[in-house]
């Protein structure tokens, strides 16, 4: 298993959920969207969204990108360790 690839993808998959998660917080749908959740399973929600802010927004994208990588990578090698293939 590639090392690179499997960072690569499991980076870009959690920089695309958060990328998502703040366009939802700058358009003002998250709000409604976790009260919802929160209501669907029967619990009262203690959050409040706080305003759209564009460097926290780039930050949470590029340090789950960047979590993605390593955990990726981590697992690659580890698959590899144990499966007796080496890339």
């Amino acid at each position: 298993m590639n090392k690179n690839k499997s960072g690569l993808v499991l980076g870009t998959t959690l920089g695309l959920i958060h990328l998502a998660w703040s366009i939802l917080v700058a358009t003002g749908a998250a709000q409604p969207l976790i009260n919802f959740i929160y209501r669907v399973h029967f619990l009262n929600n203690p959050f409040t969204i706080q305003p759209f802010d564009v460097q926290s927004a780039a930050t949470l994208i590029v340090v789950t990108f960047a979590v993605g990588y390593v955990v990726g990578c981590v697992f690659a090698s580890l698959w590899n360790k144990f499966h007796g293939q080496s890339m």
